[in-house]
């Protein structure tokens, strides 16, 4: 039997890090009596009821390969979803992240937690993210320094309003000023 918890020190969010007072679970740990959880999407369907009925601020984690849909009409109980980003590489939680906030109107935290590196977080903002778990310590020090590097020509729409770069170009958009 697992009890493994992990609780990061801090989260990246509003452009400096942050102590973090969620606690991330497994599947068989103790709900914390007074603290903040998140839970794994599969230990959520199984003990769904008894979750929705506490009043415990909640968490979900969603791992690539789970679909959002599965809890699209419980969204609201969440006052944090964290998607699983295990690789770089790994594109799918973006697609999440959309869903989540486009169709499903999902206006809690979105964290990105994982193997994200300081170059993403523009293009995870872009997607709804505003919270970011960084363990990589080279992207921490990148971040730490003020560093998000900034994406300012995007060819896609994205969560937040960008205005057109010009009328020759009309699917081209630029970031606001002053907006990663």
């Amino acid at each position: 039997m697992s009890t493994d918890t992990q609780t990061p020190a801090d989260v990246f969010r509003n452009g400096a890090f942050e102590p973090d007072d969620w606690v991330v679970l497994d599947a068989e740990a103790p709900l914390p009596e007074d603290g903040r959880a998140i839970v794994p999407l599969a230990r959520y369907q199984e003990e769904r009821e008894s979750l929705r009925a506490s009043n415990q601020p909640l968490g979900i984690l969603i791992s690539p390969g789970e679909k959002i849909e599965d809890v699209a009409d419980d969204l609201g109980r969440f006052s944090v979803l964290a998607i699983a980003f295990p690789a770089y590489t790994d594109g799918r939680g973006y697609s999440t992240a959309r869903l989540a906030r486009e169709r499903y109107g999902f206006a809690g935290e979105l964290r990105a937690v994982g193997n994200v590196l300081a170059d993403q977080v523009p293009l995870m903002a872009r997607c709804g993210f505003d919270a970011f778990v960084v363990t990589k310590p080279a992207a921490r020090k990148v971040l730490e320094a003020g560093g998000a590097p900034d994406v300012p020509v995007y060819y896609q729409p994205t969560t937040r309003d960008e205005g057109a770069v010009s009328t020759i170009r009309p699917w081209m958009r630029r970031s606001p000023p002053g907006v990663a």
